[in-house]
């Protein structure tokens, strides 16, 4: 027992010898040394794991603080810069042509280690990315449209009648209900009918917003990722009964998707991921139950709550709403118009309205670190070696008072005002992502906002119920940004417009 003490001092002594050598080494010898932020930031991964972890999803807000602090350069941890320059962007998230990798210590944010996203070696991401690129480019997606606008048209009925009784109506479920069928439809064939369901009932949204409260858990407690993909159907039911559902949903959804896609003489995502000519190792279950995942949840989400965000501020701002109503009732004379895409993206005020919700909608608000594994990366005198996990967030980008003054109001004419200075102000939209690992799936976004709000503004007027600026307000980033009732939350009753 006497001699267990001094073992014990001993071990106690090493290690803060090690912290302290270690600290020291951080802060002063470290290749990143040179980087302006927080002492503590740059010695240890508590600053962050406090503020996502103890404080869920406020990290966010403390780069924030942070940039303001210490300029657009910042080391955020003892690894990682945080770059706040939209001029900068495209040097991060470069195309093709540029090797970027990920950073294998984010990608179990995720929680989808076989999914496209996750994949952390450029050319890695570029093979499973080439296997969907078919379906999402612009001639693919233009196929879809009379099948995206019946399902439009469908969730216009269900509404309608909802008006008539005079409902009160949960936006964010009905617009989620009908991006789930879109894109359920497209992976694998077969219409679920989420908008048919009594209350818009997705599965598959129920699922992500469960799903993304492990975000920063797995990202610290990256083994947890895959001791969730062992567990039986009963643990997981009881850990996550959202994702255990999905995966329960997603197990008929596979075999559906693989065993019909000879259906339409098309082959569908699902099926194509299980082709032969692939290697094993990439089309396993696991492989493909991920990825499939992936898509469902980025098609679901993404374009739902851009929708939402349209639809409160459609409510909210009159003078917005009858400019976009004016516009529509020239390029629909009459509830039955169908105008095509194509017809849609050439009306003015539309493409702003658009815009500018995908400004404050923002997409992912989650920073997405980019490794550029053999290039030293220059930024205002600063040079960051390669290897460096660098990043960059859409929230700090479209909301970058230089860019988009007023950051915080919503207004379309700052689209149709730059285009008129011959000023490319998209070049600054950023919630697709952009560069070789850009969202693949932006074409088919872009279809169903304009579809789906073209009709939508073309019919209704809104009265809101029990929603105020706050209930979309961001207030934790959890991979996307929730508000204070968790989801963006957007209740409203529906009117006719006047003809």
């Amino acid at each position: 027992m006497e001699n267990e003490v001094p073992r014990l001092w001993l071990a106690l002594a090493g290690l803060g010898l090690y912290l302290g050598v270690r600290t020291i080494y951080r802060l002063y010898f470290h290749p990143l040394s040179h980087i302006p932020g927080p002492k503590l930031t740059a010695c240890s991964h508590l600053y962050e794991f406090y503020y996502n972890i103890i404080r869920p999803g406020k990290f966010l807000f403390e780069m924030e603080r942070m940039h303001k602090q210490y300029g657009p350069i910042v080391r955020i941890n003892p690894r990682e810069v945080h770059i706040s320059d939209p001029d900068f962007y495209d040097e991060i998230y470069a195309s093709s042509s540029r090797k970027r990798d990920k950073d294998p210590k984010y990608v179990p944010t995720y929680a989808l280690p076989g999914c496209m996203v996750a994949a952390v070696g450029h050319e890695q991401h570029r093979f499973r990315r080439g296997i969907l690129k078919d379906f999402f480019s612009r001639r693919s997606v233009a196929e879809l449209s009379d099948s995206v606008n019946e399902r439009v048209q469908k969730l216009m009925r269900r509404l309608e009648a909802d008006r008539l009784n005079g409902n009160i109506v949960s936006l964010d479920d009905a617009f989620s209900a009908l991006t789930s069928d879109i894109i359920t439809a497209y992976c694998c064939g077969k219409d679920w009918d989420f908008v048919e369901d009594e209350n818009f009932r997705s599965d598959i949204r129920n699922a992500a917003e469960n799903a993304i409260e492990f975000t920063h858990i797995s990202r610290f407690v990256p083994w947890l990722v895959y001791a969730m993909s062992a567990l039986s159907p009963r643990t997981m039911a009881w850990i996550m009964p959202g994702k255990a559902k999905l995966f329960e949903f997603l197990e008929s959804f596979l075999e559906y998707g693989q065993m019909e896609s000879h259906v339409d003489k098309r082959k569908t995502m699902v099926a194509t991921l299980a082709d032969p000519s692939i290697p094993e190792k990439e089309r396993d279950y696991y492989r493909i139950r991920d990825e499939t995942f992936g898509l469902l949840a980025a098609g679901t989400e993404t374009t739902g709550r851009v929708s939402t965000i349209a639809a409160f501020y459609l409510a909210s701002d009159s003078r917005v709403r009858e400019k976009l109503q004016a516009e529509l009732k020239q390029a629909m004379p009459t509830l039955d118009a169908r105008p095509t895409w194509v017809e849609l993206e050439q009306l003015p005020y539309l493409n702003a309205f658009i815009n500018e919700s995908l400004r404050l909608g923002y997409g992912i608000t989650a920073r997405l670190p980019r490794v550029a594994p053999n290039e030293a990366l220059r930024y205002k005198g600063y040079v960051i070696p390669p290897g460096t996990p660098v990043s960059s967030s859409t929230y700090f980008i479209h909301g970058n008072a230089s860019i988009f003054p007023e950051p915080d109001t919503f207004r379309p004419e700052r689209w149709i005002e730059a285009a008129e200075r011959g000023e490319n102000l998209k070049k600054y939209l950023v919630t697709f992502n952009r560069g070789s690992r850009g969202c693949i799936g932006i074409n088919l976004a872009y279809l169903e906002l304009f579809l789906t709000l073209a009709h939508f503004a073309r019919r209704f007027n809104l009265e809101l119920h029990d929603t105020v600026l706050d209930d979309i307000r961001i207030v934790r980033d959890m991979t996307m940004g929730l508000t204070r009732r968790g989801g963006i939350k957007v209740y409203a009753k529906l009117l006719p417009v006047d003809e």
